[in-house]
């Protein structure tokens, strides 16, 4: 965590405020480790997080890959794939949720869309607008891949950026391919 922020501090313009510096550098890490500490107690695979800013827009998005793994269940079907892909995606809640299924890469894929309200409590001191799409493993029907993607846009998660980071990410995933190794 160290060297990725020592990489993304070094960017920083030499003449900058000393006070913003030390704020911005202070914010990135709580960012940062927040961010590890939710990956890590959903057992993420990956984390992805950008670091550079453009023309002063902060880029506050995740990207948090992970695989989720049915129980096995004695003399029958773990279900049709889409009651346990939708199962999956509603098991925590979220009201107001967009469901939607289709394939990724010919697996079976549920995407949800939902604004999760801040939580200063928490650390979340912005709602953040989360996509997640959770698709079969192919050939194994108790295996689940899911990407979830997170973006406090521009400060709202209706806004201009938001739209258009929740758009990249839904591109990201058009391209998905399987690979077995």
């Amino acid at each position: 965590m160290r060297q990725i922020l020592d990489e993304a501090f070094s960017r920083i313009p030499p003449g900058a405020p000393r006070d913003k510096v030390g704020a911005y550098k202070r914010e990135w890490e709580r960012m940062l480790r927040a961010a590890i500490i939710r990956a890590q107690h959903s057992d993420a695979l990956d984390l992805y997080m950008p670091f550079r800013s453009r023309r002063d827009v902060n880029l506050g998005a995740s990207v948090i890959v992970s695989e989720t793994l049915l129980p096995r269940r004695r003399g029958s079907d773990a279900g049709e794939p889409t009651d346990v892909a939708v199962g999956l995606l509603s098991r925590d809640g979220a009201e107001g949720a967009d469901l939607s299924s289709g394939e990724l890469d010919g697996a079976l894929a549920v995407r949800r869309e939902h604004v999760v309200r801040a939580d200063p409590g928490r650390g979340a001191e912005l709602a953040s607008r989360r996509v997640e799409y959770v698709a079969s493993v192919p050939d194994d029907p108790r295996r689940w891949f899911v990407a979830a993607f997170s973006t406090v846009g521009g400060g709202r998660p209706d806004d201009e950026l938001a739209d258009a980071l929740v758009d990249w990410f839904d591109a990201v995933m058009t391209t998905f391919r399987w690979r077995r190794e």
